[in-house]
């Protein structure tokens, strides 16, 4: 028998661009902060009750090392009996604990932990690579641990390697997604957001972070037109390429936080839920075509949920690339999705993508757009590095044990 699984409540920083607000404080003070903030929103819970923490990190090489889950857990001035463990899907690191979390509560294995996840890409070190033997008379090179491969094994295949970017400019070139689209794409990315924070749709959602002035995501620009975005050079192609600076996710610092517990934990957080986890799927791929990945993902959450895409009310689809989020919301068009429901209150290309802290972004914002709007059902999907994607189904609770659709669809974008 297992045990029914709910999201009680998410919190996230705000993201902040690289070298930007948050680039002064560390991400296991980022953790820290979020993961205090988090608790002290249940002021009933006592803190003994969480039975652990679970958090999402990808670099893992910087301060945050040394299991940054356990790390946030003692600099929150949490019980030290409660344990922590790190896991790294990279871009969907906390995704993926959310998931670790919901299976340990079906189990019933936990009736309460908190997830969470961060990354402060820029504060990610340089590495150098240990040479076999001591005293080397030649130069070596310094690798950034910010974003992408490094150190890579000279046994892995070069199509497999080449750079996220490059990788993007391939998945655009074989799903036929043109500049134009991307540019659109990324423009109303930016509207959506700005519009969202104007209405307060993230008020009670982001929790500033101490000793910065940072209160809204820093890489937000309202201003942005498709013929703006037109004028930026391609990065990772000179000719032919699609793929800009103003199409992409920035390189951003961030934390998220949730609490995922069984029907019990209600009672010992002293509030209801947001969501019930439904179902989750989780897929990969050739790594060089990562970006599409969340096709596969979310086919398998809603086949698990027994769902098809006319069910579902709220998308959020993490935007690592304006390209390859058009690729995947082409393939779930053609499935029946109403794409109009995707990320309404803005996406990662505005709002940012610091890697460890997405993948509860995404799960967190669909939860609330659910609850804002009286939808029923939600979809949270990520692609990440090297190959893979993840997608959770959630169910707004308030509208559970209804039948079909229930709420208000959000417009078109």
């Amino acid at each position: 028998m297992t045990t029914d699984t709910y999201l009680y409540d998410a919190v996230r920083t705000p993201f902040g661009r690289f070298g930007g607000a948050l680039a002064g404080t560390r991400p296991d003070d980022l953790a820290a902060h979020v993961v205090r903030a988090l608790v002290d929103r249940s002021p009933g819970l006592d803190p003994e009750r969480i039975d652990a923490v679970t958090f999402g990190n990808a670099n893992g090489a910087g301060e945050e090392n040394r299991n940054v889950a356990r790390m946030a857990t003692l600099l929150a001035g949490l019980p030290v009996s409660i344990p922590g463990s790190t896991v790294n899907r990279l871009c969907g690191s906390s995704l993926d604990a959310a998931m670790v979390a919901s299976r340990q509560v079906m189990a019933g294995d936990a009736d309460l932990v908190l997830v969470g996840g961060v990354e402060s890409m820029s504060r990610a070190p340089w590495v150098l690579p240990k040479t076999s033997k001591p005293y080397p008379a030649h130069n070596l090179t310094a690798e950034s641990t910010a974003l992408g491969w490094r150190l890579v094994n000279p046994r892995m295949p070069g199509r497999w390697t080449v750079s996220l970017g490059e990788a993007t400019e391939q998945l655009a070139e074989l799903h036929g997604v043109s500049r134009e689209r991307q540019d659109a794409f990324a423009a109303e990315s930016h509207r959506l957001a700005a519009a969202a924070w104007d209405e307060g749709r993230y008020a009670d959602h982001v929790v500033t972070v101490p000793g910065t002035d940072l209160e809204r995501d820093e890489g937000i620009r309202p201003g942005s037109t498709p013929e703006t975005l037109a004028g930026l050079k391609t990065v990772f192609r000179t000719e032919g390429g699609t793929v800009t600076a103003g199409n992409a996710s920035p390189l951003n610092d961030g934390a998220s936080a949730a609490f995922v517990g069984s029907e019990r934990a209600a009672e010992l957080l002293g509030r209801d839920p947001l969501a019930q986890i439904v179902s989750r799927g989780e897929a990969a791929n050739e790594p060089q075509y990562f970006g599409y990945a969340p096709v596969a993902a979310a086919e398998q959450a809603l086949r698990r949920a027994g769902l098809t895409w006319s069910d579902i009310d709220a998308v959020e689809l993490n935007e690592a690339f304006a390209a390859q989020s058009l690729a995947c919301l082409d393939a779930w068009e053609r499935d029946g999705l109403d794409v109009g429901v995707v990320n309404r209150w803005g996406g990662a290309i505005a709002i940012g993508h610091p890697l460890g802290a997405s993948g509860l972004r995404v799960l967190g914002t669909v939860a609330r757009r659910l609850a804002a709007t009286g939808g029923r059902y939600g979809l949270a999907g990520i692609c990440i590095g090297v190959g893979q994607g993840l997608a959770v189904v959630v169910e707004n609770v308030a509208s559970a044990g209804t039948t079909g659709t229930t709420g208000t669809r959000e417009g078109a974008r």
